[in-house]
């Protein structure tokens, strides 16, 4: 592990108003923990920036020292881009602060704040955006890799409501990005990951989304998934862009509203949200019940930051996880035979396979409008592999790639860029598809040197 040279770190600290945290500090171990646990890098120093001001002064440090640099939203990606070995990081989480703007429908947020943070700031209001589906979440993260949740259907990825950004970039140059303003930036930040700078402040559009909702899940049991997933396909295809279902296969947790019987067994569930008048909402999810004998069910009106976290205490940080993903145009038989073999083999309780569905508004754009590119995508998958201790690593990751591998002949061809775990460097381009030329010609102008490296890379053309 490299450390800095006394010098060095007299130069970092007396241009900041936050705190540097240094390898031989009490807080340090704790500052280099991410979410993802399987992670374990040793930053040089880890720069707590509380302004723009700060985050400047680091960027050129790190710059003109020759050092690694990384940028630390919420620290939930699953790569373990927020970290950097013998380097600089960027450390955003104690920029939160939100203002909204209810008239206009506009909300204003810093670049380390959480899904959380969000809702919080506009539920007072009534608004929301799409976003995740996990609150602890970063938003700037999530929303550079393109954005997708429970609202995306009806009113698109969340790249699809940023109205602009300020940007810090490698030059150390602040840079306010928008339709109108560094438009060639703007189109990149709409899906080109951390690759662009650092984006310290964002600006989305709102609307008007409960704040109380219908939502819920409903569970299967495991030897039913052929005939619910058949069923949740046809329903999907005429489902209004309002409703938004998703497939979690997994073994059941010990929900209240589950018989003991079923706790630990595998299910199919179906994940749900209707956004929109929850009476009208209730007469258009009652097919799903017919899907199959429902070992357990609880939808109802609820919150709508409240069915945010809904998912949380299944995401908790500390595992250690390993993903893989595709994504679809439709999904056929030979998918579902395939998950449901998977299913039955799964290396942990705590793994699961889902689909998340999309389309709908996320469609409308063309593949060229942001360089998230993937608009025919409808369904997004994710194999989430998930364990305790790294004795189980092997098998789990090995589950993981091999279910991947099986349900590859049924994928659509593009995967979504915040899914990619950090030894999947070789289908950047897939991530990116038609758009990563012009993504190429943009970082070159913007990061020559490729300052902003430790994330789903695109090299400067």
């Amino acid at each position: 592990m490299k450390n800095l040279q006394t010098q060095q770190v007299r130069a970092l600290k007396e241009g900041l108003q936050g705190p540097v945290i240094l390898p031989d500090d009490y807080a340090y171990e704790a500052a280099r923990k991410v979410w993802n646990a399987m992670i374990d890098k040793h930053p040089a120093a880890i720069v707590c920036c509380t302004t723009t001001a700060d985050v400047v002064h680091a960027v050129n440090f790190a710059r003109d020292q020759g050092l690694p640099l990384a940028v630390r939203g919420g620290g939930h990606n699953i790569a373990g881009s927020a970290l950097c070995n013998d380097g600089i990081v960027i450390d955003l989480s104690e920029m939160r602060a939100a203002q909204v703007d209810a008239d206009a429908r506009r909300i204003t947020i810093e670049g380390g704040a959480t899904l959380a943070d969000f809702d919080a700031a506009t539920q007072v209001h009534g608004l929301a955006t799409p976003l995740g589906i996990n609150s602890t979440t970063g938003v700037a993260g999530l929303t550079l890799g393109g954005g997708f949740g429970w609202l995306s259907r009806k009113y698109g990825m969340t790249i699809d409501n940023l109205e602009s950004a300020e940007v810090v970039t490698a030059a150390g140059e602040v840079l306010h990005a928008s339709a109108a303003e560094h438009p060639d930036l703007f189109w990149a930040l709409r899906g080109g990951s951390g690759n662009f700078g650092v984006v310290t402040r964002f600006e989305f559009r709102l609307h008007p989304v409960g704040p109380d909702l219908l939502a819920g899940l409903i569970v299967f049991p495991i030897a039913e998934a052929k005939r619910v997933l058949q069923q949740y396909r046809e329903f999907m295809d005429k489902a209004p862009d309002e409703l938004s279902v998703w497939v979690v296969l997994r073994k059941a947790p010990p929900l209240p509203f589950l018989p003991e019987s079923v706790h630990g067994k595998e299910v199919v569930v179906l994940a749900l949200l209707y956004a929109g008048d929850p009476v009208q909402g209730k007469a258009l999810v009652e097919p799903l019940y017919r899907f199959g004998t429902p070992a357990g069910s609880h939808v109802d009106v609820m919150p709508y930051a409240a069915w945010q976290k809904a998912f949380d205490p299944l995401l908790t940080p500390g595992a250690r996880n390993y993903w893989k993903s595709h994504n679809f145009s439709e999904l056929k038989d030979g998918l579902f035979d395939a998950v449901i073999d998977y299913i039955a083999s799964l290396p942990s309780s705590q793994c699961e396979i889902f689909f998340g569905a999309i389309g709908g508004a996320t469609t409308e754009p063309a593949p060229d409008a942001t360089a998230y590119a993937h608009r025919d995508a409808r369904f997004v998958m994710n194999v989430h592999g998930r364990w305790d201790d790294s004795a189980d690593d092997a098998r789990g990751m090995g589950w993981a790639r091999d279910f991947f591998k099986a349900s590859a002949p049924y994928a659509s061809g593009g995967v979504y860029v915040n899914f990619l775990t950090d030894d999947e460097s070789d289908r950047v381009k897939a991530a990116y598809g038609q758009n990563y030329e012009r993504l190429a010609q943009i970082k070159r102008q913007y990061d020559p040197a490729n300052l902003f490296s430790t994330n789903q890379n695109i090299r400067p053309a």
